[in-house]
């Protein structure tokens, strides 16, 4: 890759980055007055519904499984969207859906997520070795580890991809889910005009029913938390907030200290030498 279109690359990511964490600090200082709603199942409800969804197979990290539910008000949203989907000849396919704080601080820590993290802080820094403080900065952005601005640790966030109807190939944005790179955020310029107008197709049949898009992952959306919220310039206190569900009973209860970081800073430290070592440096 020539040397200017490399720099033009990390230049972007910086910014958006950058960007992703000043989102981060709105999502700290929200106001957040948990309602205590429910959680219900989308698979179920989309079998009831008879509409066509795909949900991932695949383990969280370890032998954790990914968990299809959400607040139950919003899984009617999601069911609509899924017959839209199905109306245009595509499948929503749910990629994750509430994560638990053990889910999401396992997942930062997962080492296909942690190596790929510490290789596009060397890449920003064209291949100087980050700071911790600044590997947690982005992990932060990347992964959300503090529980308060995770919104899937809230109930109120799914992760997509969107499946073709005729042959089940993926209606491609750019790159697969979990893509991290300069392509992933929801406008970026390195990727094609088909592309970004799938993206925005998708977009449009999510947000008109009130799930927004996190403007830093192509698939991420969520609703009724501070990032909608934000995205959407309403100063009221969310309903949704970070919570701990028990499937037994279906009651969840706030999280005690949502703004205590997931893997503090000792902890990072040593995830970055873990990954150097398995990076072989």
């Amino acid at each position: 890759m020539p040397d200017s279109l490399d720099a033009e690359r990390r230049r972007y990511w910086t910014e958006q980055m950058e960007l992703g964490y000043q989102m981060v600090e709105q999502l700290l200082a929200f106001p957040v007055a948990e309602c205590g709603e429910a959680f219900a199942s989308i698979p179920d409800a989309a079998e009831r519904a008879g509409i066509e969804m795909a949900f991932s197979d695949t383990k969280i990290v370890g032998d954790l499984d990914r968990v299809f539910y959400m607040r139950e008000s919003l899984v009617d949203d999601v069911i609509a969207i899924g017959r839209d989907m199905n109306e245009r000849g595509w499948i929503l396919k749910i990629e994750d859906g509430f994560r638990s704080l053990e889910m999401q601080g396992t997942l930062v820590r997962k080492p296909a997520v942690f190596d790929a993290i510490l290789q596009k802080c060397l890449w920003e820094l064209g291949g100087d070795m980050p700071s911790v403080e600044f590997v947690f900065r982005r992990s932060i952005v990347m992964v959300a580890n503090i529980p308060k601005i995770g919104t899937h640790m809230s109930g109120s966030a799914i992760d997509i991809s969107v499946l073709r109807r005729d042959d089940g190939q993926e209606v491609w944005r750019g790159g697969p889910y979990l893509e991290v790179s300069e392509k992933t955020p929801m406008r970026s310029p390195f990727i094609s005009a088909d592309e970004l107008q799938n993206r925005l197709e998708i977009t449009a049949m999510m947000e008109k029913h009130g799930l927004m898009h996190f403007p830093y992952e192509f698939w991420h959306f969520n609703k009724g938390d501070a990032g909608d919220h934000i995205l959407n310039h309403i100063a009221e206190p969310c309903r949704f907030g970070p919570v701990n569900w028990d499937p037994g009973t279906n009651r969840v209860t706030p999280v005690a200290d949502p703004l205590t970081p997931l893997n503090p800073l000792p902890q990072i430290e040593r995830e970055i030498e873990a990954a150097m070592q398995r990076l072989g440096r």
